[in-house]
């Protein structure tokens, strides 16, 4: 199970920090993605994601902005959010998969977060 913390609402410019945590029975090495979907519904984008081992990958629209990181000793993931700019509003999630190198698509995330949302006024 993993629950969100962290969401609100902020002015652009501001930074938000999303945590995740992962509860009950967790692989002994996973993955983690977080994805974000804008308001009126669509696909859910990849924003960022973290492998077992540390490495972390961005979409370009956030690359600079955004850092993804992990505690594993507390199966906590974090999402750090800076600049963050009107564009960003969208319910935000964490999702995890049973393999050390994180996947790309929705589909390759079988345990997902409730989500969060993150609204940057202008």
């Amino acid at each position: 199970q993993l629950a969100e913390s962290g969401g609100g609402l902020v002015q652009a410019g501001g930074s938000l920090t999303l945590s995740c945590q992962a509860t009950g029975r967790t692989s002994t090495s996973y993955s983690v993605g977080w994805f974000r979907q804008a308001p009126g519904g669509g696909e859910r984008e990849l924003v960022g994601t973290i492998s077992w081992t540390g490495v972390t990958n961005y979409r370009d629209s956030v690359k600079g902005r955004f850092t993804v990181s992990r505690d594993r000793a507390k199966n906590t993931m974090y999402l750090q959010m800076n600049s963050l700019r009107p564009a960003d509003t969208a319910v935000y999630y964490c999702a995890t998969r049973d393999y050390g190198v994180p996947g790309q698509y929705v589909y390759e995330y079988p345990y997902w977060g409730q989500g969060t949302q993150v609204t940057v006024s202008s």
